[in-house]
């Protein structure tokens, strides 16, 4: 598993969740290359829906713009080595 700590940007989220999203993200680092943010991104979302229901939704990149509506609770937004990740369920209409 990866040393050091992921730097949270903007949260919504239980202490606990949040250790549960970077974990996610740690071990997909320690799976996948860091360029392969689809892989990234599909693991950390697939972790999310074992745990606590589907849904999730998750953005993996160095880069990226997004506007999103979420259920309150579950979103989180980190760096960790050189990404950022947007972690989210989405809201029901």
């Amino acid at each position: 598993m990866m040393e050091g700590k992921g730097m949270v940007k903007e949260t919504d989220m239980g202490e606990k969740m949040q250790r549960k999203a970077m974990a996610c993200a740690s071990q997909a680092l320690d799976l996948f290359d860091v360029s392969d943010c689809f892989s990234l991104a599909a693991y950390i979302k697939k972790e999310l829906d074992k745990e606590y229901g589907g849904a999730w939704q998750c953005v993996v990149g160095s880069n990226f713009g997004c506007f999103f509506t979420h259920k309150q609770g579950t979103f989180i937004y980190f760096a960790l080595e050189k990404l950022n990740f947007l972690v989210f369920k989405g809201a029901s209409s």
